[in-house]
């Protein structure tokens, strides 16, 4: 099994990681990418991210660059569960806010009307709450996934249904 740290990601284990793909296309990418899924909040803290530019001799700022342009990687704790929000045309018109809105309350998530995050973490980490513009799957809107399951057609009854299996709470 993988060994996850609830820390930066640094030291010997950045070492090993630099090493398997030193002088490979896309090196600073992959060391990247493999430093955050090393990390038990899958997140790339700045420490990790300071490290991996001094161990590459990379500008911090492109370091920074990099991990901030692309989607997957997270600059921020995420939850154990992630739960994705299709904000697309076809899923808002049928109701998406709504089930954005439900998703808060079920998780005790207060969000006002003028916040610009389009991602939350639960305080107990067990979610990550984002949006993404459109899954491409309009014909069965609104859609949901979570875990990378993609569930279609749902409504609040049925989003209950699908969070009460990763949460006893409910």
């Amino acid at each position: 099994m993988e060994t996850l740290i609830n820390a930066p990601v640094t030291g010997e284990i950045l070492d090993e990681i630099i090493e398997k793909y030193r002088g490979k296309p896309g090196m600073l990418l992959t060391t990247l990418e493999e430093a955050q899924e090393k990390n038990l909040l899958n997140y790339l803290p700045g420490e990790t991210l300071a490290e991996i530019s001094k161990k590459l001799k990379v500008p911090y700022t492109q370091v920074y660059s990099v991990a901030t342009f692309y989607s997957f990687f997270n600059l921020k704790p995420q939850g154990k569960h992630s739960i994705v929000v299709c904000r697309g045309t076809a899923c808002h018109t049928k109701g998406s806010k709504a089930l954005l809105d439900d998703i808060g309350k079920i998780l005790g998530i207060k969000r006002t009307g003028d916040d610009t995050e389009s991602s939350f973490t639960t305080p107990d980490n067990m979610f990550t709450i984002r949006t993404v513009a459109c899954f491409g799957q309009c014909a069965q809107s609104p859609v949901v996934a979570i875990d990378n399951v993609i569930y279609s057609n749902v409504n609040s009854r049925k989003l209950m249904k699908i969070l009460s299996k990763y949460t006893p709470r409910l």
